[in-house]
């Protein structure tokens, strides 16, 4: 029995390597930060750098304003040159001067037609034949129109108007009032104007995603920027997609915290500390206050602020990729046993599918070996009280 005690006692010591614990220590997210995957031993490891947070970094990240639909597709400086297209339905109206003309009579010294302009970009005028419309200007189809007149019509004039522009369309689909195809006018419209021509968003501003399609080139943006900022409402242009979605904002919180989940904004904003109360806060025993950290795929125009031209190309030949939207894997700390933390943690922005990490204290996996280590320790202890009474038995 004194050998079996001495065994799981040996087994439990063996075992110390081997204590769980929740997520990765503090000192092991900084000793990470900024190796490549050859420098870590682990030669697929996502490369990340880590940024300790206070004022001025809070307020670079709080002031940063995405333009993801104007840096891609840009605002432009409106509609341009505005031409018939396939499709369009035009009224031309014809006028003479004289009572007995092709055009006009002793009632009228007017004729109207009504045409829509087919697929090989023509229409059909009595008189004139067919006419090249798609491509020009209103005022250009009237020239043409004109011109072939004038040898024929008594001193002709024309007015070319258009009635539909189903060449000038957009489609608008998704979480509005009304999925349409949305006809553009002659004058500047963006993506807010057209979204409400097809009913509105369904949906609270900062819940709700803009898509924008144009030919092989895809932008995606939350409704609440294109609004907050102007740049980001672009002008459209015919045969643009814009698709609106519904996702609400969601951050997860792990660790050494209430409860390891998933967590909707439900407001228009939210700072550090606003989630952190949000989800329940932290373990009162088991929390490291110097290990708070977000996890977060970063901008590139934030990540190269807050390391600097020359880190930043550091971690680039260290191998930091980017994700399919083009953004950096960055770490931000936060000392929460620092008073001003209070401060910073009220400036600093949540981001949507941002990981709140909160880190235990390295004392809890001593506590847990602790633990582990006296459950055989305790089997022992009876084992030799069993060898005892055997002993006193046999004697």
């Amino acid at each position: 029995m004194k050998r079996v005690a001495a065994l799981l006692l040996s087994t439990a010591l063996a075992g110390c390597q081997a204590v769980p614990g929740e997520g990765p220590l503090a000192g092991a997210i900084v000793a990470d930060a900024g190796q490549s995957g050859a420098e870590i031993g682990r030669k697929n490891a996502t490369v990340f750098d880590i940024v300790d947070v206070n004022g001025q970094s809070a307020r670079l990240v709080s002031d940063y304003v995405s333009s993801t639909l104007n840096r891609r597709f840009g605002i432009g400086g409106g509609v341009g040159r505005v031409v018939i297209g396939v499709g369009d339905a035009l009224k031309v109206s014809i006028f003479e001067a004289g009572s007995d003309g092709l055009f006009s009579t002793q009632d009228s010294k007017q004729t109207s037609i009504d045409l829509v302009v087919q697929p090989d970009g023509k229409a059909a005028i009595p008189y004139v034949g067919s006419v090249q419309f798609a491509g020009l200007t209103l005022e250009q189809a009237r020239q043409e129109i004109l011109e072939a007149l004038k040898q024929k019509a008594v001193e002709p004039d024309v007015i070319v108007t258009s009635m539909s522009t189903a060449s000038r369309n957009v489609t608008v689909s998704g979480a509005v009032g009304k999925s349409s195809v949305v006809p553009l006018s002659l004058v500047d419209e963006t993506i807010n104007e057209v979204i409400a021509k097809a009913g509105g968003p369904v949906a609270q501003p900062y819940e709700t995603y803009v898509t924008l399609v144009r030919g092989k080139k895809t932008g995606t943006v939350l409704l609440k920027s294109i609004i907050e900022n102007p740049s980001e409402n672009i002008h459209v242009k015919p045969g643009d997609q814009i698709f609106v979605a519904r996702d609400p904002r969601r951050f997860t919180i792990l660790g050494a915290v209430k409860a390891n989940q998933r967590v909707e904004f439900g407001a228009n904003d939210l700072n550090l500390l606003e989630a952190m109360g949000l989800a329940g806060g932290g373990s009162d025993y088991a929390l490291d206050m110097k290990g708070y950290f977000i996890f977060r795929y970063e901008e590139p125009d934030v990540v190269m602020s807050l390391l600097g031209r020359e880190r930043f190309n550091e971690m680039l030949r260290k191998g930091m990729n980017t994700d399919s939207q083009g953004r950096y894997p960055i770490v931000y700390r936060f000392d929460m046993s620092k008073p001003d933390s209070l401060i910073v943690g009220q400036t600093f922005p949540i981001k949507n599918r941002d990981v709140i990490y909160a880190s235990r204290h390295p004392s809890v996996d001593f506590s847990k070996f602790l633990n582990f280590v006296a459950q055989p320790v305790g089997i022992a202890n009876s084992g030799f009280s069993i060898a005892d009474n055997i002993n006193s038995i046999n004697n």
